[in-house]
C-alpha cells in the first residue's frame, strides 16, 4: 500500500511538472503575443499622435478660411448693399419721372381747349400778318 502511496505521489509529481511545462509555454507565448500588442499599440499611439497634429492643423487652416470666407461676405454685403441703393434710387427716379409725365398729361388734357384757342388766334394773327404784308407790298408796288 505504501508502494501504491509512493506511485501516486510521483504520478501527481510527473504530472505537476507536465503541467508546469505546458503553463510556462503558454506564458511564455502568451508574453511574445503581449509584446506583439504592445509594439502594435506603441506604433497605433505614434500614428494617433501624427493625427492629431495634422487634425490640429487642418482645424487651423478652417478656421482661417471661415474667417476668410466670412470679410469676403461682410464686403460683398457691402455690395449688394450698394446695389440695392441704386436700384431703389432708379425705382424713386421712375415714380418721379411718371408723376411728372401724368401731371403733363393731366394738365395738357385740361388745357386742351386754351391751346385750341391760342393755335386759332395764332392762325388768324399770321392771317392778318400775311395780308397786311401783301397789301403793303402791293401799295409799294403802285406807288414805285
Amino acid at each position: 500500500m505504501i508502494l501504491i502511496l509512493y506511485l501516486s505521489v510521483a504520478l501527481i509529481a510527473i504530472a505537476f511538472t507536465i503541467l508546469v511545462i505546458y503553463v510556462s509555454k503558454t506564458l511564455r507565448a502568451l508574453q511574445s503575443t503581449l509584446t506583439n500588442v504592445a509594439g502594435t499599440l506603441s506604433g497605433l499611439e505614434k500614428q494617433m499622435e501624427g493625427i492629431t497634429t495634422e487634425t490640429t492643423q487642418l482645424l487651423h487652416k478652417t478656421n482661417a478660411l471661415a474667417e476668410d470666407i466670412q470679410h469676403k461676405s461682410d464686403r460683398l454685403n457691402t455690395v449688394v448693399e450698394s446695389v440695392k441703393d441704386v436700384g431703389d434710387t432708379i425705382q424713386q427716379l421712375n415714380t418721379t419721372v411718371k408723376r411728372v409725365t401724368t401731371t403733363a398729361s393731366t394738365n395738357l388734357e385740361q388745357n386742351q381747349d386754351k391751346i385750341n384757342q391760342v393755335v386759332q388766334w395764332s392762325n388768324a394773327a399770321m392771317e392778318i400778318w400775311a395780308k397786311w404784308k401783301q397789301k403793303s407790298e402791293n401799295k409799294q408796288q403802285i406807288n414805285g
